[in-house]
């Protein structure tokens, strides 16, 4: 595999408590998909898991390497977890789109956070050519 991109953000956690107070579902349907929210909202440090996700899906774009643009959202970008609790990257949309034109197989990501701040770092791998 040869990495095409890598991406890496942080971000507050107060920050985005703030938009989940200020405009709640409002915000939360625009930015996360169902699976997303019903993640969160199921952890006893909710704030702290959606700030996670928003720093995963900022560190995805950086690795796609194109910023927000035209055709992408948010919810195009989506990250689950799998069984064990590792976190996977699931693209759909104009992401997908841009992922295949680059020749992107997978995205590999890492999420930490804490109580002020969420970390992630993204990793774009395609076939070695």
């Amino acid at each position: 595999m040869q990495t095409i991109g890598i991406g890496t953000d942080i971000t507050e956690c107060g920050r985005v408590e703030r938009m989940l107070k200020r405009h709640g579902e409002m915000f939360t349907a625009r930015v996360f998909t169902s699976k997303e929210i019903d993640y969160c909202d199921n952890r006893k440090q909710a704030v702290q898991h959606y700030t996670g996700r928003w720093a995963g899906k900022e560190a995805v774009l950086k690795a796609l390497g194109t910023g927000w643009i035209a055709g992408i959202s948010w919810k195009d970008i989506e990250i689950l977890n799998e069984a064990g609790g590792k976190p996977r990257v699931q693209l759909t949309g104009g992401a997908l789109k841009v992922s295949r034109e680059l020749g992107i197989d997978e995205i590999l990501i890492s999420i930490s956070h804490c109580h002020s701040h969420a970390v992630a770092f993204a990793v774009a791998v395609g076939k070695d050519i």
